[in-house]
């Protein structure tokens, strides 16, 4: 049995799976359709673009789907049907679904890219602010946002992922005055973050009727094992549940802890394998049930490892 993760934004960096392609034709074969599916091709930003351009939410999205989908072209015969669900990590939802075969990689590409488009335009509009609170429990924060809301001013809970680190979001003068209230609760550490929007949040409901048709008109089946909804920390196994959670994604907390916890009751004998770019669940999930080990495959020596190790 094994569970699949796959991270979202801020898991990019320049470069990012070229050794992949260099290497294994399956990968290079995935990225070059992704590449004919969009209207710039994002692998010359993958590889050969500033940090600037790549961390631009219309690029990142693409991109992290895009270095996944590659890894998973490679593995799926070593990983037959071994695998039982799957999560991702906000924009990983995409390429979870993708793993489960319920999208097809050019598809999926197309779709997030507008969806980064959607939150950076919906980020223009009301401008937001997002910071990581380091060293203290959700229910603390969560209160120190609601003390800091106003009617005219809301920040929120918006990714729930491990138990000593919550990321806040919302509009920049309520982040800063819940940033305040959670220093003043223990917070260890509140450290602001580099975003075009305040995203899992109110302020990116502008977006959620243009994604909702993206979604409407792009190919999308159900799929062969379970996927966590962010949203919800439920499984879905369905196309219809599938489309609904992502269009919900946009304004909700992505509950990572509570979605760690569902796959772990569920399936505890599980291995886990993250997929994609670095390491960072890898290193929550240690947090988040300690004890369990998560393998990170994302470069060509991890995939060769993997690959040596599990023969097809």
């Amino acid at each position: 049995m094994t569970i699949l993760l796959f991270p979202g934004q801020g898991s990019q960096k320049v470069g990012m799976a070229r050794d992949l392609a260099d290497r294994f034709p399956e990968a290079a074969e995935v990225l070059a359709a992704i590449d004919g599916a969009l209207d710039t091709g994002i692998t010359p930003v993958m590889w050969e673009g500033s940090e600037e351009d790549l961390t631009l939410t219309h690029n990142a999205q693409p991109a992290i789907l895009a270095h996944s989908a590659a890894v998973l072209a490679v593995l799926r015969p070593a990983l037959g049907s071994e695998v039982v669900a799957a999560a991702g990590h906000s924009l990983g939802e995409y390429s979870a679904w993708l793993a489960a075969g319920a999208l097809e990689a050019p598809a999926a590409a197309k779709l997030v890219r507008r969806r980064g488009a959607l939150m950076y335009e919906a980020g223009q509009a009301r401008p937001g602010a997002m910071a990581a609170v380091l060293g203290l429990e959700a229910a603390a924060v969560e209160a120190a946002c609601a003390t800091a809301s106003t009617e005219a001013s809301a920040v929120v809970a918006a990714n729930l992922n491990a138990p000593d680190q919550t990321v806040i979001s919302g509009d920049p003068d309520a982040v800063e005055r819940a940033g305040a209230a959670c220093r003043e609760a223990g917070a260890r550490r509140v450290l602001p973050l580099k975003v075009s929007g305040a995203f899992h949040s109110p302020l990116m409901q502008p977006a959620v009727a243009g994604l909702q048709e993206a979604l409407r008109v792009t190919p999308f089946g159900d799929p062969a094992f379970p996927v966590v909804a962010n949203a919800t920390a439920e499984l879905v196994h369905d196309r219809d549940g599938a489309v609904a959670m992502l269009a919900e994604q946009l304004t909700a907390p992505v509950r990572w802890v509570a979605s760690m916890q569902r796959l772990a009751a569920e399936w505890p004998d599980a291995r886990w394998l993250e997929i994609g770019p670095g390491s960072v669940l890898t290193g929550m999930l240690k947090r988040i049930l300690p004890g369990t080990t998560c393998t990170p495959i994302g470069s060509a020596d991890e995939v060769a490892a993997f690959l040596e190790a599990n023969p097809s």
